[in-house]
C-alpha cells in the first residue's frame, strides 16, 4: 500500500479518535482540523460539504425550538409522563415507543432526551434496573430518525432510492414497519435476557441507603397552555404537510409535474414557515429561541455533521476511482 494512502488512514481515524476523546461539538472540530491536513499536508483536495443535510436538520431544530418555547415540547414530554406512570409494569415496552414517536414527530432524538429522567422514575418505582428501559430507549429514538419524514436521514435516502422505482410513501412505510419491529422485538429480548430486579443490586441499595439515590416522587401535575397545544398541532401539520408534498412529488406518484420545489427545499421551507407560525400566533420571544436546550444541541449535532461528514467525503471521494 501507497505509503500517502497510510498516512491518509491515519488522519481520518486519529481525527475521528481525538474528536470521540473531545466529545459533543468536538467531534465537529476534530471533523474539520481533519480536512485541513489531508489538504494542506497530504494533497487531497476537499470533499463536499453535506449542506442540505446541515440545513434540514437546521430548519427542524429551528421549528422544535419555538415549539419547545410555547410550552409544546413539553406538553408532549407530559402526555409521555401520563402514558408510562399508568402502565408501569410495561416500562420496558413503553419507553421505547415513546421515545420512537416523539422522534418520528420531530425528526432528531433531540426531543427523547427529556424522557431519561421520567424512564428512570418510573423504573425504579417498579423495581426494574433503569439500565434495560433506558438503553433501549435511547437506541429506540436514534433508530426511529431513519423512518421519520421529516428526518435529513429519510429524505436523503429517499433520492437516492427513487431513481431504482422506490416512491417516498412506500419507502416511509417499510421504514416505519421495520425499526419499529426491530425496536420491539429487542425490547422483548432485552426483558427475557436481563436482570430486572433492582432490590438485588448492591451498589444501588447501598447507595439509596446513604441518601445519594432519591426514591421515585410520582408524576408531577403541570399546567399546560393554550399556546402549548397549539404550537403541538401547528407542528404536526407542518409534517403531514411534507409528507403530503414528499409524496405528491415522487415519480411513482407524481401528481405534481413538473417538481419546482425539490423535496430538500420543500421540507426546509416549510419547517421555517412552521416557526414562523408558532411565533405569531403563539407570541413566543424570538430572542429566546437561541437559548432553549433544543436549539443547542441541534445547533452542536450540525457542527459535528459538518466536520465528520466533510472528513469522510474528502477521504472517500480521493479513492472513489
Amino acid at each position: 500500500m501507497d505509503i500517502m494512502i497510510i498516512l491518509q488512514i491515519v488522519v481520518l481515524l486519529g481525527a475521528i479518535y481525538i474528536g470521540v476523546r473531545l466529545g459533543g461539538i468536538g467531534i465537529g472540530y476534530a471533523g474539520g482540523a481533519g480536512v485541513l491536513v489531508l489538504g494542506l499536508c497530504l494533497g487531497m483536495k476537499p470533499g463536499n460539504i453535506p449542506w442540505d443535510v446541515i440545513m434540514i436538520i437546521g430548519s427542524v431544530i429551528a421549528a422544535i425550538s419555538a415549539m419547545q418555547l410555547a410550552g409544546g415540547l413539553q406538553y408532549l414530554v407530559y402526555i409521555a409522563e401520563k402514558i408510562l406512570y399508568k402502565n408501569p409494569k410495561y416500562i420496558n415496552y413503553l419507553a421505547p415507543i415513546v421515545t420512537y414517536v416523539l422522534t418520528i414527530f420531530a425528526g432528531t432524538g433531540h426531543t427523547a432526551f427529556s424522557m431519561i429522567p421520567v424512564i428512570v422514575e418510573v423504573a425504579k418505582g417498579e423495581n426494574i434496573r433503569p439500565s434495560v428501559p433506558l438503553s433501549m430507549s435511547v437506541v429506540s429514538s436514534q433508530i426511529a430518525i431513519t423512518a421519520s419524514p421529516v428526518s435529513a436521514a429519510a429524505i436523503f435516502m429517499t433520492g437516492a432510492l427513487e431513481p431504482f422505482g422506490w416512491s417516498y410513501p412506500t419507502l416511509l412505510g417499510i421504514w416505519l414497519l421495520t425499526t419499529f419491529a426491530g425496536c420491539m422485538l429487542t425490547a422483548f429480548i432485552m426483558t427475557h435476557i436481563s436482570k430486572l430486579d433492582l432490590s438485588e443490586d448492591p451498589i444501588y441499595q447501598e447507595r439509596l441507603k446513604e441518601g445519594l439515590v432519591k426514591p421515585p416522587v410520582g408524576l408531577q401535575e403541570m399546567v399546560i397552555t393554550p399556546t402549548a397545544k397549539l404550537s403541538v398541532w401547528i407542528f404536526l401539520a407542518g409534517v403531514l404537510c411534507v409528507v403530503a408534498y414528499a409524496s405528491a412529488i415522487s415519480p411513482a406518484v407524481g401528481l405534481i409535474k413538473p417538481v419546482v420545489v425539490p423535496r430538500d427545499a420543500a421540507i426546509i421551507s416549510l419547517m421555517l414557515a412552521v416557526g414562523a407560525l408558532i411565533t405569531i400566533f403563539c407570541k413566543i420571544k424570538l430572542g429566546d429561541v437561541a437559548g432553549t436546550s433544543v436549539f443547542k444541541s441541534g445547533m452542536v449535532a450540525c457542527i459535528c455533521v459538518l466536520g465528520v461528514a466533510w472528513l469522510g467525503d474528502t477521504f472517500v471521494s480521493g479513492h472513489t476511482k
